[in-house]
């Protein structure tokens, strides 16, 4: 869709943007948390997210894999939002919520509609334009880099967010009870100079 934005209007609103302190995982009400390892085998943090995972390519949603879960954790929870989108907030690409409490992995393409989810679960909320699954990387042409962070959230017990959550349920249920979380950041532009970066090796998880 924004790849029809011309690069001369996209240029132009390069200084308007959410922020990163408007992310999920900046959120004061989370409260404090330890760190956990969140990557992808194919992009390392920082670099460059492959074509095939966005608007201009496949689409897929990346694979994804993260150890260091604590114990205590009750669920797991991803939310992928882009800071950078030219929006009050940032823009939300994906959101799973009530993955298994363990150190995983979410294969290549594994973000999908899934309705209201299986009883006991994951379930795959609404992203920013309202539809569930993956929200492909789609940012104006000439608007620079974005950046697309991949944020996993272990949880302690206590309540639910519902089916087919949005980010306000999400965050809402989320508040108090953050054990730990991860961070993996992919960048992403149109009409600019990209340089790929390397991909990281699999592990086994």
């Amino acid at each position: 869709m924004l790849e029809h934005v011309p690069h001369w209007l996209g240029s132009a609103l390069k200084g308007l943007r959410a922020g990163a302190g408007k992310l999920a995982i900046a959120q004061s009400d989370l409260g404090a948390f330890e760190a956990l390892h969140l990557a992808s085998p194919a992009f390392a943090n920082g670099a460059r997210m492959p074509e095939r995972f966005t608007a201009d390519g496949d689409g897929l949603s990346p694979p994804l894999f993260w150890t260091g879960v604590p114990e205590g954790t009750e669920r797991l929870a991803l939310i992928v939002e882009d800071p950078d989108a030219p929006a009050p907030q940032p823009l939300v690409h994906a959101l799973v919520w009530n993955l298994p409490p363990h150190d995983g992995e979410l294969r290549e393409g594994a973000i999908r509609p899934d309705g209201a989810g299986g009883a006991g679960g994951s379930d795959v909320g609404r992203n920013s334009f309202l539809g569930e699954g993956w929200l492909p990387p789609d940012p104006p042409t000439g608007h620079g880099a974005h950046h697309y962070a991949f944020q996993l959230f272990a949880l302690g017990p206590g309540p639910d967010a519902g089916d087919t959550p949005g980010r306000g349920a999400v965050l809402k249920a989320m508040a108090g009870r953050v054990l730990a979380a991860g961070l993996l950041t992919g960048t992403y532009s149109r009409g600019e100079e990209a340089m790929a970066g390397p991909a990281v090796g699999v592990a086994s998880v």
